[in-house]
């Protein structure tokens, strides 16, 4: 039976957030879903967030690794360091610019594009009106990695404060990976 990790950017992705909701979605049908808080996400430690992940991907062996957020960034860190297992398919969604500049999230950036990201099948989704990530730098960071995008017309960060609670979508894409 094939893994689903679930990581969340900064504050987590807590009901109704579309991560969570997902993760239920999946335990529904007896997927193998794990959706961990990852370590003080209010106020995050880039270092300790990835020593986190380094050891959720050697315990869990996810074969689906899906990314909102600052997990985008975390997991560019991660392949920069490339010392990852590959696994099947990785979903970045509302990665980030790679020169954001909050001060609580600080030590995660600047962040450099890594050439590999150690999946088989990568897809960033993105937003056309994405606060944290221009329409622009979205484009470069799709061409930088040469992966395929979706672009979503109007949802914000895609997050629950814009609408994305259910999702469809995204739950037919694991459900399609996980034949």
């Amino acid at each position: 039976m094939k893994k689903v990790l679930l990581l969340h950017g900064w504050g987590g992705s807590d009901y109704p957030h579309w991560q969570s909701w997902l993760a239920g979605e999946i335990a529904k049908t007896y997927g193998n879903v794990s959706f961990p808080l990852l370590d003080n996400p209010h106020f995050p430690s880039k270092n300790r967030q990835m020593r986190q992940i380094k050891r959720l991907l050697l315990e869990e062996k996810p074969d689906i690794v899906i990314c909102h957020s600052l997990a985008c960034t975390l997991w560019f860190h991660l392949c920069q360091e490339a010392n990852i297992t590959p696994i099947e398919h990785l979903l970045l969604v509302a990665p980030p610019s790679i020169e954001t500049n909050i001060d609580t999230i600080k030590t995660f950036f600047p962040v450099i594009i890594p050439t590999d990201l150690y999946a088989k099948e990568v897809m960033v989704v993105t937003s056309t009106n994405d606060p944290y990530l221009n329409i622009k730098e979205a484009h470069h960071i799709q061409k930088t990695l040469g992966v395929e995008m979706k672009i979503i017309e109007n949802a914000g960060h895609i997050n629950d404060e814009s609408g994305y609670g259910n999702w469809p979508w995204v739950y037919n894409w694991v459900k399609e990976r996980l034949k």
